[in-house]
């Protein structure tokens, strides 16, 4: 791939919203979207960056972002306060049809945001409540009423908004019937939560 490439390619799928910054940098700007394109000073490696969320909302799930890292390009990195996107190939070696999968992944990262880490984060943290539950020998429905009691006493959250109350108590009845078959409890916790 070349850099005129490059600029055909992002022309093509970006229309004006792709900017040529001589000698070695695009940049893309839409509504919902932000692109940058950056070739080495040796124009040996190309380097694609979307940035997803400030880091400050990125924080708490620091330890999901970096375990998706392990399996996947593009990747995540962090710089300037914010969490990006990242693609890195050797120029050379890329194809058309890469550098496009790989735009397509990079917006897909941008449009998901940290919801997959957050959910990541909240199943861990039911599978850990379904772990104690059942080492203290509870049901599924005696770990439901307990939940309820504790939106009831207001010691997890206002129920005072009756449709965020349903949609709550819906969503933890979701999430603990589908997970507790798979949490046993004579299986080492950290085994149990997908750490062993």
């Amino acid at each position: 791939m070349t850099p005129q490439d490059i600029t055909h390619l992002l022309q093509t799928r970006f229309d004006r919203a792709c900017e040529l910054k001589p000698p070695h940098k695009w940049q893309v700007e839409t509504s919902d979207l932000r692109l940058l394109v950056l070739l080495s000073e040796d124009q040996t490696w190309l380097r694609l960056l979307v940035p997803i969320v400030p880091m400050a909302e990125a924080q708490p799930y620091l330890t999901e972002i970096l375990r998706a890292n392990f399996d996947r390009t593009p990747c995540y990195a962090t710089h300037e306060n914010l969490l990006w996107g990242v693609f890195q190939h050797n120029l050379a070696s890329l194809d058309g049809d890469q550098f496009s999968a790989a735009l397509d992944q990079l917006i897909a990262m941008k449009q998901a945001g940290i919801s997959p880490f957050f959910n990541t984060l909240i199943e861990t943290k039911v599978r850990q409540l379904i772990q104690a539950a059942k080492l203290q020998g509870q049901s599924l429905e005696a770990t439901l009423q307990t939940i309820n009691r504790f939106y009831a006493e207001g010691v997890m959250g206002d129920m005072e908004d009756d449709n965020y109350g349903k949609q709550a108590l819906a969503g933890w009845q979701r999430q603990l019937e589908r997970l507790w078959p798979e949490v046993n409890p004579e299986v080492n916790p950290s085994e149990a939560l997908g750490n062993g």
